[in-house]
């Protein structure tokens, strides 16, 4: 009977061994030079730490053998109550973990910066001076990605490509909700909100074809909103840019308006011309036609407002429901069942309540619906590319 319960204990193990040894460790062994040195700064503050908890758990049970009931030999010193060696080995010890493991949390927290543009291609190679970062700017809809190359004129959905040792210069935004931008074997994530930008600073250092997704829960899509990052050579990339222009169709705001819209496992698709100012558009909340844009109410703001004439401009400002205003419209955070959004379902006697609210408040405006903007109200048509 032991024998059989040793070799059930064995044969149990297996599954979590061959899980394990099937896991892609792409965080601990990326691609690119920003994600190598994330990881060197994980190796180094988990060894710091476990100089400290190794010895400890060692002594812990050292002591608990040491100093058990039946072990005659040991000292026994009720009386003892201090030892000033001991007292500077316990304290000095952490202490200088400490003052090591925030100095190289300071220095390379202001250098893995993602706003700070690359020194290097690699430890052993700095970025040449001539050398011309790849801008790419990147939208997070709901449940996909849009990206847009604004010196290539061409713009993809789910498909990301780049040339191995060429720096990356990444605009980030979002459409609607907040997202992150996460490509493991290429940098750390990096936010993505509506109304403003952020930056990433990375460049991938071997070919291949490496995951990417949304690293912050969004609604039902969230799951399968992802997107594959290719790096090839500067051949490659060139033929790939070439290939969206050849396959590819044009972007305008209209087209942009109908991607907008929430759905789900959205395949790769290719537009060989983008209008001009969509992402910028896009960035500042006025993509849907008469909105007033960020900038233009930061700067009306900055003048000191503009009274009480100001008041036509509300509807221009109304960002937050600008998908809640069509009809059976689900929300983006609800099954897309056809039921309506808990937005739109009012209470009886409420009306009158809610409208004088929103009257007193233009600011404010149910932002879980989705729907299309003014138009025929049609997703856009799938657009395989492979």
């Amino acid at each position: 009977m032991p024998a059989f319960l040793k070799f059930t204990r064995r044969v149990a193990l297996l599954p979590p061994l061959l899980l394990l040894a099937s896991c892609n460790m792409v965080v601990m062994a990326p691609s690119g030079d920003i994600a190598a040195q994330q990881r060197d700064l994980i190796v180094i503050s988990t060894v710091l730490m476990l100089l400290i908890i190794v010895p400890v758990i060692f002594l812990t049970f050292l002591f608990a053998w040491r100093y058990r009931r039946t072990n005659t030999a040991a000292t026994y010193d009720p009386e003892w109550h201090h030892s000033t060696a001991l007292e500077v080995v316990i304290w000095s010890a952490p202490l200088a973990i400490i003052i090591a493991l925030g100095a190289v949390t300071w220095i390379s927290t202001h250098k893995l910066d993602p706003y700070r543009p690359l020194d290097r291609l690699d430890a052993a190679r700095p970025v040449p001076a001539d050398t011309k970062p790849l801008t790419v700017e990147v939208v997070a809809l709901d449940w996909k990605w849009l990206f847009f190359y604004p010196d290539q004129g061409i713009a993809t959905v789910n498909e990301l490509t780049a040339p191995v040792d060429v720096p990356i210069d990444f605009k980030i935004t979002a459409s609607s909700v907040m997202n992150s931008f996460y490509v493991p074997a290429l940098a750390g994530q990096v936010y993505a909100m509506p109304g403003m930008q952020t930056r990433l600073h990375a460049v991938i250092n071997r070919p291949g074809e490496y995951e990417g997704f949304s690293a912050n829960y969004s609604g039902d899509g969230f799951s399968h909103m992802r997107f594959k990052f290719h790096g090839v050579d500067q051949q490659g990339f060139d033929a790939w840019v070439a290939r969206v222009k050849a396959q590819g169709t044009a972007l305008n705001r209209d087209g942009y308006l109908k991607l907008e819209k929430p759905s789900e496992r959205e395949p790769v698709r290719y537009f060989a011309t983008v209008e001009a100012g969509l992402y910028e558009a896009i960035l500042n909340l006025c993509a849907t036609p008469g909105k007033m844009c960020m900038h233009e109410m930061m700067h009306i703001d900055a003048m000191g407002g503009a009274g009480k004439e100001s008041a036509e401009n509300r509807e221009r400002l109304e960002y937050d429901n600008r998908h809640a205003l069509g009809e059976g419209a689900p929300a983006a955070t609800h099954p897309a069942t056809g039921t309506p959004a808990r937005s739109q379902e009012e209470p009886q006697g409420t009306d009158g309540a809610n409208e004088t609210m929103q009257h007193e408040m233009p600011g404010m405006g149910g932002h879980e619906g989705h729907s299309m903007p003014d138009g025929d109200g049609d997703p856009a048509p799938p657009q395989l590319n492979h």
